[in-house]
């Protein structure tokens, strides 16, 4: 289906895909992944023929259909089924000649194919592709106009989705897309009868919809059979290989160059000497595994506070007067909650987040906030409104003026903004950057309640993983909005649903409210619960998450304890490499020969109690 060959393209004198290979058999769903900037786009863009490659080439099967989602959203008066029956051109282009046909012949012609490529029921396929996209009956029948750029971008997808090309390429996807969405995008692209390219960051669509991954690395495209965790622990594994070999070599290296210099002037082994001499001249260098440079993020601790942080009695909220989105909410968050919000985009989740952090004020009833109460909210609209001219450094020293460059620094370099980037302007810096910058900037002030909205749009997969250590750590409350599935179910313990204007517990887990959500089914609670059971289950998390703490304090000093020795491990280690330590100061050679012996045996110590701490912690939780 698709032949990529010695594919090279470069932007500025900078390679980014160089002599990249890769072969996609007909009917393979393929994950495309790399770190931001890798060149995932660019390698859409030059399958499409947006750009053209330096050398190399991309063959495609004849006569082929290629289809990816518009960059720009629809508009206009069309409404919403209309405009996805058009992205079929071949039934559409019938159907308007079909008005004007008058050669018997020509019309017969028309109408078998019509018959052959079932145009009677394109409406009803193009009406289910929008529904498991969020949009009912009445939406489908409503003008592109009526919609933001968000929901007009589904349309978008829809139509693509509907045109059913032979190769579909589709670029982050899941982005304008609730849980519910990418539930059924996962389900739908399974079932996808042709060939799929699909660059995404969410790793349950890369373990479920995909059966190889395509990894853009440093130029290199490598092909991985298997979901995303399959690709891991096999380019792990292949790492590991790698290195073990170049260990093998440098060790045969230093052998043979040993027996040159000590015979390569005697008489009776200078032939063998020669020998050996050309031999390493031939020895083709294993590069070193170069290790992926790891994202870690890092949540300041809030001071303690008492429960409850926030509590709602009989509360309204809504943005026009006498019409509130959501009513009746009674609802309490304490400090430590992990709370994910579930329903479709547009029952309210985010109204919900704005009432809660105080952007929005109750129609009736009361919301009582503990007068402390220091609250962090991230949200979409905060990327676009970082001022782009300034750099990470100004826009955090905003916020904290009292605190010294370097210090501002260290907290960027907390995010993963470290050394020239904390330094470059906001225009150009990637998505992901930005992203990451928000959740710095939202942080600053160590709040207790972090309040997430759909935080993972822009930021990779090592990143999100990191987002989910760093929301573990973090030892406040969080109330988070995501369609990442992965994200929701590592870091959230209590869940809500957002359905026809309230707010109920949800009793079961993410799989049954998936299960729910694929069927088509209106989600609602799966038991009734009382008010007087809600509040033993709150009290009995407030217990159980009471208890765990001192084992969690215990786990999180031992790894930092470690953290730290490491990083003094590797300055000694560093200093030793120094050739003038030799030479000139035997005496601190000594000193630190002797250092490093005793960290070595601390470092030993220190992940023996960590492990210890996890392992308690982990059956305390059991």
């Amino acid at each position: 289906m698709l032949h990529i060959n010695d594919l090279t393209y470069r932007i500025g004198g900078r390679d980014i895909l160089t002599e990249a290979s890769a072969h996609i058999p007909k009917g393979h769903k393929v994950g495309v992944v790399g770190r931001n900037g890798a060149g995932k786009s660019t390698l859409f863009k030059l399958i499409t023929g947006e750009l053209h490659g330096d050398g190399g080439s991309i063959r495609c099967a004849r006569r082929a259909r290629l289809g990816m989602v518009a960059q720009e959203a629809p508009g206009g008066p069309q409404t919403l089924l209309d405009n996805v029956l058009e992205a079929d051109t071949e039934r559409t282009a019938l159907l308007a000649e079909a008005e004007t046909a008058k050669d018997p012949g020509r019309i017969g012609e028309i109408h078998q194919r019509l018959l052959d490529i079932e145009a009677h029921a394109a409406p009803a396929r193009a009406a289910a592709i929008l529904a498991g996209l969020g949009f009912d009956e009445a939406a489908q029948g409503r003008p592109l106009s009526e919609y933001s750029g968000g929901w007009r971008m589904r349309v978008a997808l829809a139509a693509i989705l509907f045109a059913a090309p032979d190769l579909l390429l589709l670029d982050e996807p899941t982005n304008y897309l609730d849980l519910e969405g990418t539930l059924w995008l996962e389900d739908y692209l399974r079932r996808y009868p042709h060939t799929v390219l699909l660059v995404s960051h969410d790793r349950d669509l890369l373990n479920n919809a995909v059966t190889e991954i395509l990894h853009v690395d440093r130029g290199r495209l490598t092909l991985y059979r298997g979901g995303y965790d399959t690709f891991e622990a096999t380019r792990r594994e292949r790492q590991m290989q790698q290195e073990r070999l170049r260990q093998r070599q440098d060790a045969a290296r230093k052998h043979m160059q040993a027996y040159v210099d000590r015979f390569r002037y005697q008489a009776n082994k200078a032939r063998q000497a020669q020998s050996r001499l050309k031999a390493l001249a031939r020895m083709q260098p294993i590069a070193e595994a170069v290790a992926d440079p790891s994202v870690n993020f890092r949540f300041p601790d809030p001071p303690q506070l008492k429960s409850p942080m926030i509590s709602l009695d009989k509360a309204s909220v809504g943005y026009e007067a006498g019409t509130p989105i959501l009513e009746g909410l009674d609802l309490r968050i304490d400090a430590k909650d992990r709370i994910a919000l579930l329903g479709r985009n547009g029952n309210g989740k985010s109204t919900l987040a704005k009432l809660i952090e105080g952007r929005l004020e109750p129609m009736t009833g009361q919301v009582q906030r503990s007068g402390k109460l220091r609250t962090g909210f991230f949200a979409q609209h905060q990327i676009e409104d970082l001022h782009p001219e300034d750099t990470p450094v100004v826009h955090l020293q905003r916020l904290l003026p009292s605190l010294k460059e370097s210090a501002l620094r260290a907290r960027l370099g907390t995010f993963g903004l470290i050394q020239d980037r904390a330094e470059t302007a906001v225009q150009f810096l990637s998505g992901g950057e930005r992203a990451r910058l928000v959740l710095a900037l939202i942080t600053a002030k160590a709040p207790h309640l972090l309040i997430l909205d759909e935080p993972t749009n822009h930021l990779d997969v090592d990143a999100r993983q990191a987002l989910v250590q760093a929301l573990n750590d973090f030892p406040g409350a969080v109330l988070l909005i995501s369609h990442d599935r992965h994200l929701l179910e590592l870091t959230t313990d209590r869940l809500w649903l957002v359905a026809d204007g309230k707010v109920t517990p949800w009793e079961g887990d993410i799989d049954d409210y998936r299960r729910l959500a694929l069927r088509g089914e209106a989600p609602k609670e799966i038991t009734e619960t009382s008010e007087k059971d809600r509040r033993a289950a709150r009290r009995a998390n407030a217990q159980a998450r009471q208890r765990l703490a001192p084992l969690r304090k215990t786990a999180k000093v031992a790894e930092q304890k470690m953290s730290k020795l490491q990083a003094e491990q590797v300055r000694i280690t560093s200093a030793l490499a120094d050739p003038a330590l030799y030479q000139k100061t035997p005496d601190k050679l000594a000193d630190l020969n002797q250092k490093r012996a005793q960290t070595d045996k601390a470092i030993a110590a220190a992940e023996a109690e960590w492990l210890a701490a996890e392992e308690k912690l982990e059956a305390a939780q059991a």
